[in-house]
């Protein structure tokens, strides 16, 4: 039978290969593949008779199947008989000649099938070839490229045919008309010889080694002449290219004599190709063919050719490469071959051609001529020897040209010289200096190039030179003398220092060579090389350049590891201190980059460095050497601001260790003479030299910048600045500047104790002598700001100073005064409106010290500071958002200043008064209509008074008595309109309340919980809504009135009431919200001052009409409502709805009393509740179904609930009738979903179109729930709203699809935040259950449903007669009752799942009703007992699932296929609960039903809703043990873990592969079940059904044959191949082949 099968098989499969979809076409031929692994021969032989029996069928098909079949032959050749073979290859021969028009694909096809029998069956192959290639008679083209072909393909069983089949060809060459068949002779001639020449290679292992090359000389030559005397000269480019490309391996199977003799007229008609094409890459590739066999035979009419392949070569290496290009790339390669060719042959004539073309200016010409140059050194070596010094001699004017193309080419070829000893010849020296010139390039130069050129920034110059610096000095071992100690000498030229990383690491590496050579010998011989830096110049330059470490791609590192390899050189004392802080140093850059290193930070490390090194040598001549060499190399660093500002401080750092006075006054003296002071940088590193310096020579230093300031010099350099008018006083004043700022430096730097003793006397004096001049001996101040800025920094210096010295208690500052006047004068002098330069800061920062320092400044002069340095500071604009610059650190460096001010003079005066002189100065500020300036103001307050709290020392029990002015001024402003005001506010009541407590007695670190509540409440403040935002003012009133004196409150009270005119709003009404709160809090103490209250309170609410102002004073105005209850509410109930917002504030007024609310509340409810909630009419007479309109005086009544029950004050009244109004509300808002307004309201909202917004708010519905919402809020269920809300529930609720859902989700909120409440609750809602109202039914009976998820109602003994009554309304006439009465049963599973076997039966049986409830197939009932049942299984007795198990699986099995996803899902999942249910107990009755589903379920996996797909997973995990197969369950528990993605395809092989090995007598049954799915509605599905049973087939026995019906499997996956979804057809592709199996 296996034969007739494999060729129904594959006959199904061919008839499908036209399908249109190309996968299904690939699956196809995947599947004749999978076929042809099994049985080749017949596969193949069916392919052949359906293309023999289809002879239209159209080429592209044609092409597959041969395709197919060429895949099956090679695959299988070793297996073919004969016989078969015979009829592929008349098949495919037949196929490539049917027709002679040229269709390449099929043709093609056809000639691969022959290539790949051809390598087994030669003889059978060249024997039907060789009769489709007759003498005379001109061959179908693929005829011959399939010859050719096979000549590639099969070398040794080619070649002896190739005598008979060239003298065959070479007639046929002249008959040859058409261009097209004359490339296909010119491609054949081209791998005839190719694979002759490989022959001839191997001839030890050729089948006849007596093969030689003149067996071919002579057709190869007839073939020759035909080629190159004709067929070269056609205007077809193609065949030009098919001809070069032939004559190059032909051309070393010619007789030499012919080749000698064609030479002449060959090489000129190759080189003339290359003006005929562009792509060029083949005529080089076969000129360098013929070149090579004109070399091997010795040919002398090369020499004569030389000149003009020379010039045609070079023309062609002179091209521009472009990178995208791989022909132009091949070309070049090609072309370099032909050079090497040359190069070996005649050396002195290339050289003589090439080195000339150096001169020229032209770009390309050099580029070219360099990349030739480069590659004769690397490939001929041994010829170029010789050549070395004219060579390098040539190199002379492509070293200054600046073009980058050519630089890198020169690189290059410096790199090939460097490995072949060029380097070490004279002239070598000039080739190194070039390489580390261009490592010096700046990096950013590689990204400004000329237009039009497209260079790759990894090719840059200086990259590639970096690259070739290293590698020469670590790879070329012969280089290691020339370039040690060389390099060296590049190091300190200020024009190589870009190349400084790249030379410090290939130094570093030279010098470690030699110390593994000679450890004890010096590295640097100084004797024989007098022109290398000196040790102290390499010290200096290595140590300047690593201030700055992460330029220039890490120099810093490099010149520290430099240092430490030539350390015995510097100096013979530091090799074991350099050992460890060098490796400290480098490890610091390493857990650094460029934007984390702190500069400052650096730099000191690095002077540390200095300064330690300077210790261990402890010789003055060293140190004094050292020193000179710095004060050398200052001026090579005029460039580089930051470096040379380090190398001042490394002078000082010296000069401080030196021993020698006069050298460090010389020295000094010099620096001050040579320094160049119209550069910023230069003048503070001057300074910083001189502060540095005198630490240990401070007599010295003053000294010296006293003769300075005396001497001739400095005023020569007055005098000469004054010639010049337009620039004497900038250029004096730097000078003085500068001056100023050594004296500031010198004051900072030098030790305490002397300074303090210097500081008036020689410091300060000569400091404001520089500062001042005389004219006609009056003194004159500059207004230079750069000289004053220089005078406040050092006067900063020297105050901190002095304050910081251990004697400066007892220091008497007799010019405080004066200095403190002066800076006072810069302040002032600044503009207040903007903030430019760091005077104001510098100025307030030595204020600051000066304050500190003895004597005692008056009151009137601190008073004076503190109004300056605010109105200074607080005006000035702050920046524009988002364009926060140096200008704003500048600000808020300021502000920190000022603080740092304010708490020094506050500090002096640590008293109520004190405190209260600085608020009073920021009192105008803290008001300010502008809110930066008040933001700045609070920040400020809240500063000091955290200063003044955290020094707060009380020696005896003191009034606070202005505490309540000061809370009453800050705290409105915790409502401000600015964010950060607000909770500065905050931070300044807070302060003051704990003032108050340390003013009480209680200890500084005593914690008040009151208190303590403010931080919660300012975290809050950032960006909260009003509603929020005067909550959290309330509450802050509330903790003032906890903790404020009785005797505070009045004055408290009348600052408030200044605030309500505030003109900020939002601190307004902070303030009512205050006034009232307080007034509630603490009103019963104010019984003698409320005359005045009311009087203030008139006042204020004649001044302003706006309406918060207005509502803070209603509420005396309803306590008449307390006498007369009922008749306020019936005249209010009477109010048009909706009520306007007079009504409504007056509603919410009647909660002032408790007592009071009750009563309203009482008489609301029953209003409500006692008319009908809705009444029904058509508005159209013709209309299905009566509209519902909500009846007036309930709906009032709802209204008038919400808006009482939304005053805070009505908490106690909602509490005490919390079961009645809630369920009263959830009933009145079931009876609303749906409701329309009453009709008279519609059309008095359509005539006031005012009104038109607020109709649109009245909703009966949504006021009921928002009623509701109030009941819950006010009765302290708060958090019962919020989990609603997050939920969504409360517009559920609302809505006739989502009101069940809402109904549950504020149940399950009730039971976990409300449970004591819910006895009462489900009483008043019991009484609903039998309501004539359905909808009331349906809301209760969902309410006390969802409670049964929830343990607290077996807690509060509830749960018995809550299942009672819901098992009492299974038979209520309305289906939602019934399926909700399901869902609470089974609710009792999740709430009290400890319950559930006492009643189980009941439960169960309720459940299987539900199952049989209504005869659809979409019963909502069914789908709940679905549902329930899966939550019950787990938790019943064994013996009472046991009855149900069985009825209930036949019962569910149906949904498995339902249309509608929820009862897939449910019924799938509830599956897997029931194997769940009975694992280890699984009796062969549900067995049936398990092996049953797997088919279902396998395929669901597939399902287009995840929900289903989830469920499958789950029910096949639960499967899996029952079906007693260890290996099938861990493939679903490794496979189908939620959460994980399934590769399903790999997932169902190993299912099908374990079921298969260990139920195999299923194979039958699972086939069978999944052939229903094969007609799935969905296509996922049904393209799963085909692949599960391929997977099947794949694993099962072939004995196992007899289970499945062939006829039927392979008829319906022939009519899944006509299936409209391209997947399904290709997965009944894939399976088709894999049942070859049972053929």
């Amino acid at each position: 039978m296996s034969e007739p099968y494999v060729k129904k098989l594959s006959t199904i499969l061919l008839d499908s290969v036209t399908d249109k979809d190309p996968l299904v076409q690939e699956q196809v031929c995947s599947a004749l593949c999978a076929l042809g692994e099994s049985q080749p021969e017949e596969t193949l032989s069916a392919c052949e008779e359906h293309l023999r029996q289809h002879e239209k069928l159209a080429h592209p098909y044609r092409t597959m199947v041969l395709r197919a079949m060429e895949t099956i032959v090679s695959n299988h050749i070793s297996e073919l008989g004969k016989d078969v073979t015979r009829a592929i290859i008349l098949l495919a021969s037949s196929e490539m000649t049917k027709v002679k028009d040229l269709v390449s694909d099929w043709q093609q096809a056809a000639s691969s099938v022959l290539v790949a029998v051809g390598k087994r069956f030669v003889g059978m192959v060249m024997e039907e070839m060789l009769g489709k290639f007759q003498p005379g008679v001109l061959p179908h083209c693929f005829v011959v490229q399939t010859l050719a072909n096979l000549s590639v393909f099969n070398v040794f069983g080619m070649v002896p045919f190739l005598t008979s089949v060239l003298s065959t060809m070479l007639p046929m060459l002249g008959m040859a008309k058409h261009d097209s068949m004359r490339v296909v002779f010119c491609c054949a001639l081209q791998r005839f010889s190719e694979s002759t020449l490989e022959y001839l290679a191997n001839l030890d292992q050729a089948p006849d080694p007596t093969v030689r090359k003149d067996t071919f000389a002579s057709d190869i030559s007839s073939a020759y002449d035909t080629l190159f005397h004709h067929w070269l000269q056609s205007r077809e480019a193609k065949l030009r290219l098919a001809v070069v490309e032939a004559l190059g391996p032909m051309s070393h199977l010619l007789p030499s004599e012919k080749l000698e003799e064609q030479l002449p007229k060959l090489l000129p008609g190759v080189l003339a190709l290359y003006k005929k094409h562009a792509e060029t890459s083949h005529v080089s590739k076969s000129l360098g063919q013929i070149l090579e066999a004109a070399v091997s035979v010795g040919s002398r009419t090369l020499e004569v050719q030389l000149d003009s392949l020379l010039a045609a070569l070079h023309a062609q290496i002179c091209v521009p490469v472009e990178t995208s290009s791989p022909l132009v790339t091949s070309n070049q390669k090609e072309v370099l071959r032909c050079f090497t060719v040359l190069a070996c042959c005649s050396p002195e004539r290339l050289l003589a051609f090439l080195l000339p073309k150096l001169d020229t200016s032209n770009e390309r010409t050099r580029v070219g001529t360099l990349q030739v140059l480069r590659h004769i050194i690397n490939s001929a070596a041994a010829q170029m020897e010789v050549k070395k010094p004219f060579i390098l001699s040539s190199m002379r004017l492509p070293l200054l040209d600046p073009n980058s193309k050519v630089k890198r080419a020169v690189v290059q070829v410096i790199s090939a010289m460097a490995h072949h000893g060029y380097l070490e010849q004279p002239g070598g020296e000039a080739m190194l200096e070039y390489i580390v010139q261009q490592c010096a390039l700046p990096p950013e130069a590689q990204h400004q190039k000329p237009s039009g050129e497209e260079e790759p920034p990894a090719d840059s110059v200086r990259d590639i030179s970096v690259s070739t610096l290293y590698l020469v000095s670590t790879t070329v071992d012969r280089m290691s003398d020339v370039l040690w100690p060389h390099l060296l000498q590049f190091l300190t030229p200020v024009r190589f220092t870009g190349a400084l990383t790249p030379l410090c690491r290939s130094l570093v590496h030279l010098a470690q060579k030699r110390q593994e050579a000679a450890a004890e010998a010096p590295l640097i011989q100084y004797d024989a090389n007098v022109t290398l830096p000196s040790p102290y110049a390499i010290a200096t330059r290595l140590l300047t350049v690593s201030s700055s470490p992460y330029l220039g791609g890490g120099r810093g590192a490099a010149s520290l590891c430099l240092l430490n390899v030539l350390h015995r050189d510097i100096h013979p004392s530091l090799g074991q201190r350099w050992a460890t802080t060098i490796a400290l140093l480098l490890e610091h850059l390493e857990e650094h980059t460029a934007k984390t290193l702190s500069q400052k930070e650096w730099e000191e490390k690095l002077l540390v460095f200095l300064r330690d090194s300077l210790a261990v040598v402890s010789d003055n001549t060293w140190i004094c050497q050292l020193s000179l060499e710095m004060c050398k190399q200052l001026p090579c660093y005029n460039g580089t601001p930051q470096e040379k500002n380090f190398l001042y401080k490394c002078v000082g750092t010296t000069l401080g260790a030196a021993s020698s006075k006069d050298v460090v006054r010389k020295l000094l003296q010099e620096l001050l003479e040579t320094a160049r002071y119209q550069e910023e940088a230069e003048r503070e590193g001057l300074a910083c030299c001189f502060g540095i310096c005198a630490i240990s020579h401070l007599d010295d230093t003053l000294a010296q910048l006293e003769d300075f300031v005396r001497s001739d010099v400095f005023r020569k350099s007055i005098g000469i600045f004054n010639i010049f008018k337009d620039r004497s006083d900038n250029d004096v004043d730097r000078v003085k500047g500068t001056l100023i700022l050594c004296y500031g430096h010198v004051a900072a730097q030098a030790p305490r104790e002397l300074v303090l003793a210097r500081a008036e006397s020689d410091i300060l004096r000569n400091m404001f002598q520089c500062f001042s001049t005389k004219v006609l001996g009056i003194k004159v101040e500059t207004k230079d700001p750069g000289l004053q800025l220089c005078l406040v920094q050092s006067m900063c210096m020297v105050c901190q100073a002095i304050c910081s010295s251990a004697q400066a208690g007892s220091f008497h500052f007799t010019r405080k005064a004066e200095l403190v006047a002066q800076m006072m004068d810069f302040i002032k002098a600044e503009p207040p409106d903007s903030l430019r330069t760091p005077i104001r800061k510098k100025a307030m920062l030595a204020c600051t010290h000066l304050v500190s320092l003895e004597p005692e400044l008056e009151e009137q002069v601190q008073s004076d500071i503190i109004h300056s340095c605010l109105h200074s500071i607080m005006a000035v604009p702050p920046e524009p958002e988002g364009e926060g610059g140096p200008q704003e650190f500048l600000y808020l460096d300021t502000m920190h200043t000022l603080e740092d001010l304010l708490r020094s003079i506050l500090r002096r005066n640590m008293t109520p008064q004190g405190l209260q002189l600085m608020v009073e100065h920021l009192s105008p500020w803290i008001k300010s209509p502008r809110g930066y300036e008040r933001v700045r103001a609070l920040g400020l307050s809240a500063c000091l008074l955290q200063f003044f709290l955290e020094h707060l020392h009380v020696s005896a029990l003191v009034p606070f008595h202005n505490l309540g002015l000061l809370v009453g001024l800050f705290s409105p402003r915790c409502a401000d309109l600015w964010p950060a005001t607000r909770q500065e506010a905050v931070s300044c009541v807070y302060s003051l309340l704990y003032l108050q407590l340390g003013y009480e007695g209680f200890s500084r670190d005593y914690r008040d919980d009151v208190a303590e509540r403010l931080l919660t409440l300012k975290d809050g403040l950032v960006h909260p809504d009003p509603a929020i935002l005067f909550h959290a003012c309330h509450s802050i009133a509330q903790i003032i009135a906890k903790r404020l004196p009785p005797d505070q409150l009045i004055n408290l009270l009348l600052t408030l009431f200044e605030s309500l005119g505030d003109p900020d709003k939002n601190c307004s009404r902070a303030a009512t919200v205050m006034i009232n709160c307080l007034l509630k809090e603490r009103g019963s103490m104010l019984l003698e001052k409320v005359p005045e209250i009311m009087s203030v309170l008139r006042s204020r609410l004649q001044e302003t009409r706006e309406e918060h102002v207005l509502q803070s004073a209603q509420h005396s105005v309803y306590v008449l409502a307390s006498q007369h209850c009922v008749a306020v509410v019936t005249s209010l109930l009477g109010s048009p709805l909706p009520f306007d917002s007079h009504t409504c504030s007056l509603w919410r007024a009647l909660a002032v009393e408790p007592g009071l609310s009750a009563q309203v509340l009482g008489l609301l409810l029953e209003k409500m509740s006692r008319d009908v909630p809705f009444k029904e009419s058509r508005a159209f007479l013709l209309s299905s179904a009566p509209d519902r309109v909500a009846t007036l005086l309930p709906l009032a009544a709802t209204c008038a609930l919400h808006e009482v029950m939304s005053a805070p004050a009505s908490g106690p009244a909602v509490t005490e009738l919390y079961p009645q109004l809630f369920a009263g509300l959830l009933l009145r808002v079931s009876c609303t979903v749906g409701v329309q307004l009453p009709r008279n309201l519609q059309a008095k909202e359509r005539r006031a179109g005012s009104s038109a917004l607020a109709s649109r708010t009245l909703d009966p519905c949504s006021t009921a729930v928002d009623a509701l919402r109030a009941v819950l809020l006010r009765g302290g269920s708060e958090d019962v709203v919020q989990r609603v809300e997050l939920e969504g529930g409360w517009e559920l609720l609302s809505t006739s699809a989502g009101h069940e859902d809402g109904v549950a989700r504020l149940a399950s909120a009730m039971a976990k935040f409300a449970g004591p409440r819910l006895p009462l609750v489900m009483k008043a809602l019991l009484g609903a259950q039998s309501s004539v109202y359905e909808a009331q039914r349906v809301t209760s009976t969902a309410f006390l449903a969802e409670l049964l998820t929830s343990n607290v109602v077996n807690d509060l003994m509830l749960l018995e007669s809550l299942l009672d009554n819901l098992a009492a309304r299974q038979k209520d006439p309305c289906a939602s009752v019934r399926r909700l009465v399901l869902r609470g049963l089974a609710n009792l599973a999740s709430g009290s799942p400890d319950k559930v076997r006492a009643h189980g039966p009941q439960l169960l049986t309720a459940m299987i009703s539900g199952l049989d409830d209504g005869d659809g197939p979409h019963s909502l009932v069914a789908l709940e007992a679905m549902a329930g049942l899966a939550k019950l299984l787990g938790l019943v007795e064994p013996e009472d699932l046991r009855a149900v198990l069985l009825h209930t699986a036949i019962r569910i099995r149906p949904f498995f296929d339902s249309e509608k996803m929820e009862f897939r899902s449910v019924s799938i999942r509830l599956f897997g609960h029931l194997n769940k249910a009975c694992h280890g107990a699984c009796e062969d009755v549900f067995l049936e039903q398990v092996v049953g589903g797997l088919v279902p379920l396998l395929l669901h996996l597939r399902d287009p809703q995840a929900s289903v797909a989830a469920a499958c997973r789950f029910a096949l995990r639960m499967c899996g043990p029952n079906l007693e197969c260890e290996e099938l369950a861990d493939v679903f528990q490794k496979h189908l873990q939620d959460g994980r993605g399934l590769h399903f395809g790999e997932f169902l092989n190993a299912a099908c592969k374990h079921l298969m090995c260990y139920f195999p007598d299923l194979l039958g049954r699972l086939v069978s079940t999944s052939l229903f799915y094969f007609k799935s509605s969905w296509e996922d599905v049904r393209a799963a059904a085909p692949m599960l049973t391929g997977f099947l087939v794949l694993h099962v026995e072939p004995q196992q044959q007899s289970q499945v019906d062939l006829e039927q499997l392979t008829a319906a996956l022939q009519l899944l191949l006509k299936d409209p979804a391209p997947k399904v057809r290709v997965k009944a592709a894939e399976t088709l082949g894999r049942l070859v199996k049972f053929a």
